[in-house]
């Protein structure tokens, strides 16, 4: 493929505009989840990131507040560890008004 092959691609795609809406409070949990190595414990995690706001469809709430709700000690995988976070704070949307 040459360059100029490159160069058409950038210009057909179209480009998303971001909106100038208010920010949504707190973190993802996939970015939590994404900056620890797996496998994990429940008291290792709250170590880490026990005071981090995550997103939630009801506003921000504290991992530690979230994870008190959550009967597993041990995550595995990282899809688990997320799974069980949504399972508490539910899988709707989050609100940004």
């Amino acid at each position: 493929m040459s360059d100029d092959d490159d160069t058409g691609d950038e210009e057909a795609t179209p480009t998303v505009q971001l909106g100038d809406g208010r920010a949504v409070e707190g973190a993802p949990i996939a970015r939590v989840a994404a900056r620890l190595a797996w496998p994990q414990t429940k008291s290792d995690i709250l170590e880490k990131f026990g005071d981090t706001d995550i997103r939630t469809p009801d506003g921000p709430e504290s991992l530690a507040t979230i994870l008190e709700s959550v009967e597993d000690t041990y995550f595995d995988r990282r899809q688990t560890f997320v799974a069980a976070v949504r399972d508490v704070v539910g899988r709707e949307p989050v609100a940004t008004e």
